[in-house]
């Protein structure tokens, strides 16, 4: 057995949804919605697959699919994209993740890592052979320093794997950790490898700034996304993969043995959905809102002390003014006690582990909120 991952502990999101399958518990731990996503797309899948074509696509995706992308992000991000040589469509984020560490570390590449992070990232990178370099964040603001980057940094850094907005903080780097950020890559000809999944689910008025527009950025970033995070489609399983022709040439081989094709119907559908008008993706995210804000208060009003979510579907609490000092601990007792599941903070750590942080997802029904919030009165500070 490969020890990477036959030494791999059972995920702590398979452990905290078994238990709140066994107890009945509210389940705000794994990040998913109630609600099925957004009828007209779900449909424009099931109508491919009686009228479309069900037979292998080209490996890069539908031809659709890549031009929708192209128009897609430039109207949102300002990004100028060749559909043909410079978009692909992988089987999901994280599969777009795993070609893109295949293809680009060589045994014994340093890989710059920003923990909190995606748990999926750690055993990935080591399959690829390159050894992880973590930059260890902090709540409640999670930010960059220049101090931390050059720790992490070094003449062996060849890809930095990075988060924005990030889960589990719930928080979005600023234009100027950006910058910090391409200053190192450009510093250390380090490729950013830029996990923005969230990019569309952001509050209060944010807008996604992504790494492949920034100065000096355009020939060293690949920038990925989730159609399942963009339509609240989570099982669907369909990413997006944007790099200059140079990196993505390399891209397209590595998926070319992984997977190579996604479902041509659920393609024909993302293609549709990436063409809906700009209110759909602005009363998504006001529907997200109010569901945190619900939420939140209703922490606060028991008074816990909520961290900032500027974007995601995630609400993170900080536990240590309960007297709370192992996270794990609290949400076992959470959910076997209370009967309400979350998420240990410090499971997305893989040193230096913050053990006083708990993550909630908030994306779900009213009534699901309410009986969570109705159960997390046995432990409120103010009883």
């Amino acid at each position: 057995m490969n020890p990477i991952f036959s030494a791999l502990q059972t995920s702590v999101f398979e452990v905290m949804s078994q238990l709140a399958r066994e107890t009945g518990a509210v389940n705000l731990g794994q990040g998913f919605p109630d609600d099925p996503g957004p009828e007209d797309v779900r449909r424009k899948a099931a109508e491919a697959v009686i009228d479309g074509w069900n037979q292998y696509p080209p490996m890069m995706g539908l031809p659709e699919l890549r031009q929708a992308v192209a128009v897609h992000y430039k109207h949102w991000q300002g990004l100028d994209l060749d559909p043909d040589s410079e978009i692909m469509v992988t089987s999901g984020a994280t599969e777009a993740i795993a070609g893109a560490l295949m293809a680009l570390v060589t045994p014994g590449d340093e890989v710059v890592l920003f923990e909190p992070m995606y748990d999926a990232y750690v055993p990935l990178v080591r399959r690829a052979g390159g050894i992880p370099k973590f930059v260890t964040l902090t709540p409640p603001h999670f930010g960059l320093t220049e101090e931390a980057l050059a720790k992490a940094f070094s003449p062996k850094t060849r890809v930095v794997l990075f988060n924005n907005p990030l889960n589990p903080t719930a928080t979005i780097f600023s234009e100027a950790d950006l910058d910090l950020l391409a200053a190192f890559c450009n510093r250390y000809d380090a490729i950013a490898v830029c996990d923005e999944v969230w990019e569309h689910v952001v509050f209060d008025g944010h807008r996604h700034v992504p790494v492949l527009g920034r100065p000096d950025m355009r020939e060293r970033t690949v920038k990925i996304s989730s159609a399942g995070k963009i339509f609240s489609l989570t099982g669907w399983k369909v990413g997006l993969v944007m790099a200059a022709p140079a990196i993505m040439r390399v891209l397209a081989k590595a998926h070319q043995y992984i997977t190579f094709t996604t479902p041509p119907n659920l393609q024909a559908a993302v293609a549709y959905g990436l063409g809906k008008e700009d209110g759909y993706f602005e009363g998504m995210r006001a529907d997200f809102q109010r569901s945190r804000d619900r939420f939140a208060t209703g922490l606060r009003d028991l008074g816990f002390q909520v961290l900032p979510s500027a974007g995601t579907y995630f609400l993170n609490l900080d536990i240590a003014p309960l007297g709370e000092r192992d996270d794990v601990d609290f949400c076992r007792r959470l959910v076997t006690e209370n009967g309400v599941a979350a998420i240990p903070v410090s499971a997305f750590y893989a040193e230096g582990a913050v053990k006083n942080v708990v993550r909630f997802c908030f994306a779900k029904r009213d009534a699901t909120l309410d009986a969570a919030l109705e159960r997390l009165a046995e432990r409120s500070p103010r009883g």
